[in-house]
């Protein structure tokens, strides 16, 4: 027999029982969307972080509010959530101005309700696929451990058949069992490093968020 051929990771799972091909197939499906989801979350996170900055740069070095939501409005989805968030803050804190016998405080709450709506739209958007990343993080595992004592309990199975059980006839079986278990960790590992990574960076960018939710509400408050 050769030993090297039969335990081949390719002939191990050609051999394998139906149900841990299954199991297997379905982890790399799994595997594939996380990775996919992984990527696009990176390049979503980055391109939030940066126009974030840009438009705090904007807000900061701008006095001239009207200027500055007419450039942003322009840019529409450009702009980013920071530039959204203060879009809607400034068209509602307008409309209230010019509404007769309101007070500030009333224009401002109303200000406040239409940025903190923003702003929930926008970290929906952000944190979207995260639980998807999260449930493949925790559930992987168990799913590869499931296929291999499906597999285990199908080898031993077998050597019911076998007058003196041998390594040999043992190895394969068992093998082909563990490769659902490394199968399901391959899934798991990625999407566990990468939810936390991007649940920490969401987070990040909703403190800023509301920190600059606070300051916009400072400045308007001032100039009303």
């Amino acid at each position: 027999m050769n030993v090297t051929q039969d335990l081949s990771f390719i002939h191990l799972i050609e051999n394998a029982s139906v149900l841990v091909q299954l199991v297997m197939g379905l982890l790399l499906l799994v595997s594939l969307m996380s990775w996919w989801y992984i990527f696009l979350k990176m390049f979503a996170v980055r391109l939030a972080v940066k126009q974030s900055e840009d438009f705090e740069e904007s807000f900061w070095n701008n006095s001239d509010l009207i200027k500055l939501y007419q450039s942003t409005t322009a840019a529409r989805g450009d702009a980013g959530s920071m530039g959204r968030i203060f879009v809607a803050g400034f068209a509602e804190f307008v409309k209230l101005k010019k509404k007769q016998g309101m007070d500030n405080s009333a224009v401002m709450e109303g200000t406040r309700r239409a940025m903190r709506a923003t702003y929930q739209r926008e970290m929906d958007n952000l944190e979207s696929h995260l639980s998807f990343l999260a449930t493949v993080g925790s559930v992987s595992p168990y799913v590869g451990l499931f296929g291999t004592v499906w597999g285990i309990m199908n080898a031993f199975r077998g050597l019911s058949n076998v007058g003196q059980a041998t390594l040999a006839h043992v190895a394969p079986g068992i093998a082909e069992a563990l490769v659902a278990t490394a199968m399901g960790l391959f899934a798991a590992i990625p999407a566990v490093v990468a939810y936390n990574r991007y649940a920490h960076d969401v987070t990040r960018l909703s403190s800023r968020f509301e920190s600059f939710m606070e300051e916009f509400s400072n400045v308007l408050q001032r100039q009303s």
